[in-house]
C-alpha cells in the first residue's frame, strides 16, 4: 500500500515510516523543509513538499496514496486552539479528497480535539474506512519530548523531584515502537469508525515516575500538596494530579495488537532520559 504520512519526520511519525517500510509498504511523507526531504529519503520514503496549511498539498498528497495517517500537529500551547482549527481543516480537506474511496485514513486524537475526531469518524459514512488512534499522554522511547522530559527539567531545576500528595494517580504510557505499530495496524484492518487506545501501561503511579527520576538525577523525592504544585510544576501542575488509568484491551483484541517494548518505567531505568 502506498501511504501518504502527514508529520513523517516528527517523534511518532519517523517511528510509524519506518514500521510502515519494513512491513511492506510504500511511504509519501509530508514535509516543507529540505532536511525533511533529506530524512525521508534516508528512511526510504518519498517526499511530498507541504504543510497544515496547504490544503492544496494535503488534497494532491491523499490522492496520490492508497491510504493516509495523520499525525501532523501544531503545538502552540500559547494558542492552542488555533493549532485545533489548523487540524479540524487539514483533517476536513483530507477527508473530502479520500470520501467516497473506500480507503483508510487513520487520524490522531489531540486533547479537546473532539471536532476532529468527530470529523474522522464521520467519514465512516462516507465510504472511507476511518479511525482514531488515541495514544497515552505519554509516548515514551528515544527521543522523547513529552512530559517525562518536562519533569526531569523540573527535577532538575529545583533540586525536588516530586509528586501530588501520595503520588498514587495515575499516568497511562505507551513505548513509541508500539504506538506505531498500532497506527499500522489501524491503517491495514481497523473496521471504519473504529475508536482505537494507544496504551500499553494502563496506570503508572506518579510517585513510581517521580521515585525513578529522583534515584538517576540523585535528588530528594518528595510529597507535595496540590496548593504547590503550580508552583512546582507550571503549567504541568493540573495533568500531575491527574489520575488517568486507560485500558487498550478492546483495541488489543481488536487489531491483535501486542504491545512489546519496554514498560515507561523500564525505559527511564535504561538512563537515555538522563544522559543529557
Amino acid at each position: 500500500m502506498r501511504v501518504f504520512v502527514t508529520g513523517a519526520t516528527g517523534y511518532i511519525g519517523s517511528a510509524v515510516v519506518r514500521e510502515l517500510i519494513d512491513a511492506g509498504h510504500e511511504v509519501l511523507g509530508l514535509t516543507h523543509s529540505d532536511d525533511g526531504v533529506a530524512i525521508l529519503k534516508a528512511a526510504r520514503a518519498e517526499a511530498h513538499r507541504g504543510d497544515l496549511d496547504d490544503v492544496d498539498s494535503l488534497r494532491s498528497g491523499v490522492a496520490a496514496a492508497d491510504g493516509v495517517i495523520h499525525l501532523a500537529f501544531k503545538h502552540d500551547f500559547a494558542n492552542f486552539n488555533a493549532s485545533l482549527a489548523a487540524d479540524l481543516r487539514a483533517v476536513e480537506a483530507m477527508g473530502n479528497a479520500i470520501e467516497g474511496s473506500g480507503k483508510p485514513f487513520v487520524t490522531t486524537a489531540h486533547a479537546n480535539g473532539e471536532a476532529s475526531d468527530s470529523a474522522t469518524i464521520a467519514l465512516a459514512n462516507r465510504g472511507v474506512r476511518a479511525s482514531v488512534v488515541s495514544l497515552a499522554p505519554s509516548v515514551h522511547g528515544e527521543g522523547d519530548k513529552g512530559f517525562v522530559p518536562r519533569l526531569i527539567k523540573i527535577a532538575r531545576g529545583t533540586g525536588v523531584s516530586a509528586y501530588i500528595g501520595e503520588g498514587t494517580n495515575r499516568w497511562p504510557a505507551v513505548h513509541r515502537l508500539d504506538a506505531a505499530r498500532l497506527f499500522r495496524l489501524a491503517l491495514e484492518t481497523a473496521p471504519a469508525g473504529s475508536r482505537l487506545s494507544g496504551v500499553s501501561d494502563e496506570g503508572v503511579p506518579f510517585r513510581d515516575i517521580a521515585s525513578v527520576i529522583g534515584r538517576h538525577l540523585e535528588v530528594p523525592v518528595a510529597s507535595i500538596s496540590r496548593e504547590e504544585a503550580n508552583t512546582h510544576f507550571g503549567f504541568l501542575g493540573a495533568i500531575a494530579a491527574l489520575d488517568l488509568p486507560r485500558s487498550s484491551r478492546e483495541t488489543q483484541e481488536l487489531l491483535d495488537w501486542r504491545p512489546v517494548h519496554l514498560s515507561l518505567i523500564e525505559d527511564l531505568e535504561r538512563g537515555h532520559y538522563f544522559s543529557t
